[in-house]
């Protein structure tokens, strides 16, 4: 059967609308009362942690490199948007994107430092260079406690931090990640995971293209450490270490490297379990730990693999409508 092609002004035009239904509803289940201050606080946890995900599945799942100093990139922006709005030099909606922005970008600097010397190695050693400089980082916040606070942690943080704040940055951080991987640079970037010498045969430049994936990565993170500060009120370097690296990394791992939709999952699984499952007390960490290891058992590309979730293809496909790809690589399955 032939079927009409679902125009893409059409598919922009349904995912502009889902997003704005979501954020309104968002917003009104969040301030109506309707949640409780635990509930709304997981809520917020959830985006942060989603834009965590994705934008270390920008290295670790398109890429196919392995960095474990992601934690440390969320600490720079947690510290460099707090700071700039304690000092009030910006009011209102300009200081909470200012903080953003700043955050963001101290992080990417971090990232583009990092990544020059690290990403000339691959697999394990990649792994251990990225732990330590993430882990520099948390020293680095420890040992200056004119600026960051030191041990005592950095308080009175304006909590600007809200449901629409975060997950309008997620959209963002989504919108950015997949139009990228949708360029030639994604291309690029999908070409040395899958053979990093052929590629460099080809003329492309692997080292531009992996620290400028490894600078993205670390711009969002700082945007998520921003979040993170304005939620919480109070900073200490114990938020950023070596677990908060292997937790970020768990939710790529479990949603699927390589899928922007599995790292969503990921990390609105690993964020809300623990906190719903705390009338279980002791026996909560037991089985969340026994869900993590059926999973990667049973499933152990993950729970997307690297299929990324289209619901404006979903929707075309159930009325009927189909893309020229669809009707191009599907027409012999549009037969029984």
């Amino acid at each position: 059967m032939d079927r009409i092609g679902l125009k893409m002004p059409v598919r922009y035009g349904i995912n502009t609308a889902l997003i704005i239904a979501f954020l309104v509803g968002g917003y009104f289940l969040t301030q109506g009362g309707a949640l409780t201050r635990a509930q709304n606080n997981m809520i917020i946890q959830v985006g942060i942690f989603i834009i965590l995900g994705i934008s270390l599945n920008l290295p670790a799942g398109y890429l196919g490199q392995l960095p474990l100093g992601h934690a440390g990139f969320m600490g720079v922006g947690a510290y460099v948007g707090a700071i700039f709005w304690r000092s009030g030099v910006m009011s209102g909606y300009g200081s909470v994107i200012g903080g953003l922005a700043a955050a963001g970008l101290a992080a990417a600097v971090f990232g583009i430092i990092i990544g020059i010397p690290a990403l000339r190695l691959r697999g394990d050693y990649l792994a251990i260079i990225t732990l330590g400089f993430g882990e520099i980082i948390r020293v680095l916040i420890n040992n200056l406690p004119s600026i960051t606070g030191g041990a005592q942690g950095l308080p009175q943080i304006p909590r600007y931090t809200t449901f629409l704040l975060v997950y309008i940055c997620v959209i963002i951080c989504c919108v950015v990640i997949h139009m990228m991987m949708k360029s030639r640079h994604g291309r690029a970037i999908l070409a040395i995971r899958e053979n990093e010498i052929a590629t460099e045969s080809m003329g492309i430049s692997t080292t531009y293209y992996k620290v400028m994936a490894f600078a993205m990565s670390a711009f969002f993170a700082g945007i998520a450490g921003a979040l993170f500060a304005g939620n919480v009120g109070i900073l200490v370097p114990g938020n950023f270490g070596f677990m908060r690296s292997i937790d970020i990394l768990m939710i790529v791992v479990l949603g699927g490297m390589g899928s922007m939709m599995g790292s969503v999952i990921g990390a609105v699984v690993l964020t809300s379990l623990p906190l719903l499952m705390q009338e279980l007390n002791e026996f909560r960490l037991i089985i969340y730990a026994l869900l993590l290891i059926l999973v990667m058992i049973f499933k152990p590309s993950g729970l997307m693999g690297t299929y990324d979730f289209s619901l404006s293809h979903l929707i075309g496909k159930a009325g009927g409508w189909a893309s020229k790809t669809d009707k191009e690589g599907g027409a012999k399955n549009d037969n029984p």
